[in-house]
């Protein structure tokens, strides 16, 4: 079968669509026909190396994808080939304390589809029948193909983490990103009052579209100075951040009295500053949070055919196009996800 992988660590140019053996499934698993696949910062971190992860080449990314069962393996009953469905990118042991209790994406032996195991940018990919959801027939593959990640990250941030409620500001940091649009969209949809920062006026532009209430260019204007504009000098209730080390020292300061910094991730850099004055005088709260429960994504997809929440595409590719897709991501061009199709 065909599949966008590299053989070697390195630029975008180390990306190639190659032939590798399909996959078959085995007990409880089941082999799912691409339709799409979206692009998430974490493959260009796969394809540049990581130092303290080796994985083993070549190596197929891709967590987010939408498509058709096209084979079952042993002991799985419950769905049917020809069932379109979209997929949960954590796999877990299904058996230890956590996954029992709701708390999967705690479990021990938690792992990332396309991080840890070949992944979804291929004709097919097998998993475990239990990260299977049913697809509305409502919401395109496309679409579909461009939530799992960021919106259950946000969903588990925001809602399970956080506690947004209604009235409260939360800041959102780097607006355009998967993270950014879904974080938009999920506050307003609990009530919460938006402030979008991104680097670009065509960036916030879009963000107002979704929702955003305001919006500050850190690109012109100084972070946490727009923020106490904004609010009066009160600060935000919540800080969605997933920057890292150029935002964090901001994000602590921009916070109000007794409110949640939540972050998923460094797309900038890990090693942040702490003041901690900030955080024990004005009783902040620092949260990690990384993906979210299976039973997210079900939310997600509901709301999804509810037309409550809605993907944000900034285009859609041919798998051929890797290379450039990779190209965008990277250059921060793109606002939403970069949606790659099985042509």
């Amino acid at each position: 079968m065909r599949a966008a992988l590299f053989r070697q660590h390195g630029g975008p140019e180390v990306m190639e669509l190659g032939e590798v053996p399909e996959p078959t499934p085995g007990p409880g698993e089941v082999q799912v026909q691409v339709r799409a696949a979206a692009l998430n910062h974490i493959d260009l971190w796969m394809r540049r190396g990581l130092p303290a992860m080796k994985i083993a080449l070549p190596h197929i990314p891709g967590g987010d994808v939408c498509g058709v069962i096209s084979a079952r393996g042993a002991g799985v009953y419950d769905v049917n080939e020809g069932d379109r469905v979209v997929l949960n990118p954590g796999l877990t042991c299904g058996r230890c304390r956590e996954c029992l209790g709701g708390r999967d994406n705690l479990c021990a032996a938690f792992r990332m589809l396309g991080e840890h195991t070949q992944g979804g940018m291929a004709d097919k990919v097998v998993v475990p029948v239990a990260n299977v959801v049913p697809a509305p027939s409502s919401v395109d593959d496309a679409s579909l193909a461009a939530v799992p990640i960021t919106f259950i990250t946000v969903w588990h941030m925001l809602v399970d983490n956080a506690r947004v409620k209604p009235g409260e500001t939360v800041l959102v940091l780097g607006a355009g990103s998967g993270v950014g649009v879904a974080a938009i969209q999920i506050a307003k949809l609990f009530g919460a009052r938006v402030i979008a920062a991104a680097s670009s006026a065509t960036k916030l532009m879009s963000a107002r579209a979704l929702g955003a209430d305001e919006t500050i260019d850190y690109a012109s204007e100084e972070l946490v100075a727009a923020v106490k504009r904004l609010t009066d000098r009160r600060g935000a209730d919540i800080v969605v951040e997933h920057t890292g080390a150029s935002t964090f020292p901001k994000s602590v300061v921009a916070c109000a009295r007794g409110g949640r910094i939540v972050t998923c991730g460094a797309t900038d850099g890990y090693e942040a500053t702490l003041n901690l004055r900030h955080v024990f005088w004005r009783h902040l709260s620092i949260l990690g949070s990384t993906l979210a429960p299976k039973s997210c994504l079900f939310a997600i997809v509901d709301r999804l055919a509810a037309g409550q929440l809605k993907a944000v595409i900034d285009r859609v590719l041919p798998l051929a196009e890797i290379q450039d897709a990779h190209r965008v991501l990277e250059a921060r061009q793109a606002f939403g996800k970069i949606v790659m199709t099985m042509e």
